[in-house]
């Protein structure tokens, strides 16, 4: 715990936190004792009691706590919970608030030890005689001590009310668990959507768009064969879009084969890798030992690894060669890549690698990447195959 100076804002924030909550937790908790004889109307006033606690701590030492929901039931840990810490506060801040207060005032009234007589009028008069010089230094190094010390103390009672409302206010660890599972399951839901339309947009693409465009450039080439007696600013025309069309149908191959390539669905990675690497302008060591495929999703981030990674290398690594092993290990899929190139890549040196490490991420995978000026570059991922 970093220890604030007497003048720092931090510690004028956490006495306010603590002198002020005093009164309010009195407030609430007197409330609380007096309606929890009717339970119906203490149901409904403790989401208030709550928040009102909730926003103190926020306003003044910046920390959220997650809102519970209070269930209906009278009987339910969470209700308790509310109801425990709202009776227990005031006693919590009373003793806190003696404390930092006593701390504080003795500062002063140490500090304040060197005045004349006559200018320490009630309530700084003294009992004993400040006309001793040893007496006013006492003094006055017990109020420097005091006043080190008061912040300290502040800072350590602002701390001790959070951890207590953290554990009483907030959700337990059951319902973190439980919210951390539903959180978990909702992302591998919104996941396989996402691959899903990937998936169907690929299809559509492949079975609408490419198709027609295959036919455009059928009929324009036969055109261009047959219609020789056209002027020849027609003949250039159809010339110009059937080139246009064949560069078209390309681009769109290229698109639609990195998006979700139909051969991943139909034979797996090894088939899919196989083309990736025959793309490659440079050799490609492809090394692929897996006897269960994963699921489609788990396959879909590879495949993007493997693919995403040769490109990469091809626009900046000046490789002469590559290498690359996909195995799977029980219930992990491990990714391997390897070049000669001039290495120098960093993860937040462009965009490439780092939606790799986004995607990574996404499924709960993990990625190590070694790249030294010179090279050589190796990437190293584990995926979940579950």
């Amino acid at each position: 715990m970093k220890v604030p100076r007497p003048w720092s804002a931090r510690a004028w924030l956490d006495t306010a936190h603590v002198m002020i909550g005093l009164p309010v937790a009195m407030v609430l908790g007197g409330l609380t004792l007096v309606l929890i004889v009717a339970p119906p109307l203490l149901r409904r006033a403790l989401p208030w009691f709550t928040r009102v606690q909730r926003s103190r701590f926020e306003a003044f030492q910046g920390a959220h706590i997650p809102p519970v929901r209070t269930p209906s039931q009278w009987r339910s840990p969470a209700t308790w919970r509310q109801i425990g810490y709202h009776l227990l506060s005031p006693f919590v801040g009373m003793a806190a608030a003696a404390l930092v207060a006593a701390a504080w005032g003795g500062a002063i009234v140490g500090l304040l030890s060197f005045l004349p007589a006559k200018l320490q009028g009630p309530p700084l008069e003294f009992a004993i005689d400040l006309r001793d010089n040893r007496v006013v230094t006492i003094f006055m190094v017990i109020g420097l001590a005091l006043l080190l010390l008061a912040p300290v103390l502040a800072r350590g009672m602002a701390a001790m009310d959070l951890s207590v409302a953290r554990t009483l206010l907030g959700p337990s660890r059951s319902e973190l668990g439980q919210r951390i599972e539903t959180l978990t399951e909702s992302r591998a839901g919104v996941i396989d959507a996402a691959d899903a339309e990937r998936r169907r947009i690929e299809r559509d693409l492949h079975d609408g768009a490419q198709q027609r465009l295959v036919s455009l450039a059928m009929n324009l080439g036969l055109a261009r064969v047959t219609l020789t007696d056209l002027p020849e600013p027609a003949k250039e025309a159809i010339a110009q879009a059937h080139e246009e069309a064949k560069q078209a149908l390309k681009e769109l191959r290229d698109f639609v084969r990195g998006l979700h390539p139909a051969v991943l669905n139909d034979q797996g990675l090894d088939a899919a890798l196989s083309g990736v690497a025959a793309r490659a302008p440079f050799p490609v060591r492809l090394h692929v030992d897996i006897e269960r495929r994963a699921t489609p999703t788990i396959e879909a981030v590879a495949f993007f690894i493997v693919s995403e990674a040769l490109t990469n290398i091809a626009k900046h690594a000046a490789a002469t060669k590559a290498e690359v092993h996909v195995r799977r290990e029980h219930h992990r899929l491990h990714v391997y890549v390897w070049d000669d190139g001039c290495g120098g890549a960093r993860l937040d040196g462009g965009t490439g690698l780092r939606g790799l490490a986004q995607r990574i991420d996404a499924v709960d995978g993990t990625l190590r990447l070694s790249s030294p000026l010179g090279g050589p570059t190796t990437i190293e991922v584990d995926l979940p195959c579950e």
